[in-house]
């Protein structure tokens, strides 16, 4: 595939150079207080460093310091680079990438962990099946203080190489980060994540990306944990709406790696998809009293898909969002009483 300005490129590694066969990436940004569970998880179930590289990548944290975790518990083990100067998750992401040594590469965020055997069983997903260009996992949930919350649903009832899933994934984003596994080489054929997606849903993009051009493993055993943290719906970009601004660009990116006879269809379930997720955040909003950022996601919601189910979805809680937004105004102003 075309190597594009938008995408770093990974380039490959140099003939004769002694390679590991994993390659765990951690960025990290202004999370040390997470990176110990993440990097124990990993150290737990570590081969010895001629098989797997863990390095964390910061992308110039100023609220922690995360070089302190990784030299108390790495203790060698673990490498550390920090970039120079705040470059965002995008990049940063690059970063790890271009360091990368291993063959197989693991990005994991620095607040996610792994469960045992996450590395066993996904090595021998890419020994039994050489032509797979990635391999995941059922994923958990947890909130920030570590409790698990929730499972993904099910992709498959038995582990193996998935069916039918370019259409699957092109129409919404299935697979959590943590739970991923890459060949470098897939890397090096296809580019990095895609720049003009600056805040939500490169992850996305890059998956169906992979699933256009190579066969998919899937692992039944929830081998992975994401943490959700409850002030996810508080950043300034996802209140804007950018979130879904975001989405509405990758669908238009995604739908160019569709077959033609297809695109049209998955193009328009994903939109459909993306707007009722929209409207489901401006539920919450409404629920934290924060009416500006549920109409912002309404919106959104509204210029993602024209869907009957959206238009009626959508009156439907605008009317609730106003009458919450009135009964607000109306209430009574408790005052103090004079003496």
């Amino acid at each position: 595939m075309e190597q594009l300005p938008y995408r770093a490129t990974i380039a490959p590694m140099p003939e004769g150079v002694d390679r590991p066969l994993w390659s765990v990436m951690i960025p990290t940004y202004n999370c040390a207080s997470y990176l110990r569970e993440t990097l124990a998880s990993v150290l737990a179930q570590a081969p010895g460093p001629e098989l797997m590289q863990i390095e964390v990548v910061d992308d110039c944290s100023t609220q922690d310091d995360p070089a302190a975790v990784v030299k108390e518990l790495g203790q060698g083990r673990v490498s550390f680079y920090q970039q120079p100067e705040n470059v965002g998750y995008i990049k940063n992401f690059e970063t790890c990438l271009q360091r990368s040594r291993g063959k197989l590469v693991h990005l994991l965020h620095g607040d996610d962990c792994v469960r045992d055997g996450f590395y066993r069983k996904l090595q021998k997903a890419f020994d039994e099946k050489p032509e797979i260009g990635v391999a995941f996992c059922r994923t958990l949930k947890m909130d920030e203080h570590g409790h698990w919350r929730d499972i993904e649903q099910l992709e498959e009832v038995e582990s193996g190489i998935l069916s039918n899933w370019l259409e699957r994934i092109a129409e919404i984003q299935r697979i959590s980060t943590p739970s991923i596994v890459v060949r470098r080489e897939v890397y090096e054929k296809l580019g990095g994540f895609d720049r003009r997606i600056s805040c939500w849903g490169e992850d996305w993009e890059m998956w169906v990306r992979i699933a256009a051009q190579y066969p998919v493993w899937y692992e039944v055993e929830p081998l992975a944990i994401r943490r959700k943290h409850s002030t996810s719906l508080t950043g300034r970009t996802i209140r804007a709406g950018k979130n879904i601004q975001d989405v509405r660009k990758a669908i238009a990116i995604v739908k160019n790696y569709l077959p033609e006879n297809k695109a049209d269809r998955l193009s328009k379930t994903a939109s459909k998809n993306y707007a009722l997720y929209a409207l489901t955040s401006a539920r919450q909003f409404t629920h934290l009293g924060d009416i500006s950022a549920a109409m912002n996601q309404i919106r959104e919601a509204l210029l993602c898909s024209y869907s009957l189910k959206v238009i009626l979805s959508s009156l439907k809680l605008l009317t609730y969002v106003l009458y919450v937004a009135m009964r607000s105004v109306l209430r009574p102003k408790h005052t103090r009483s004079s003496v």
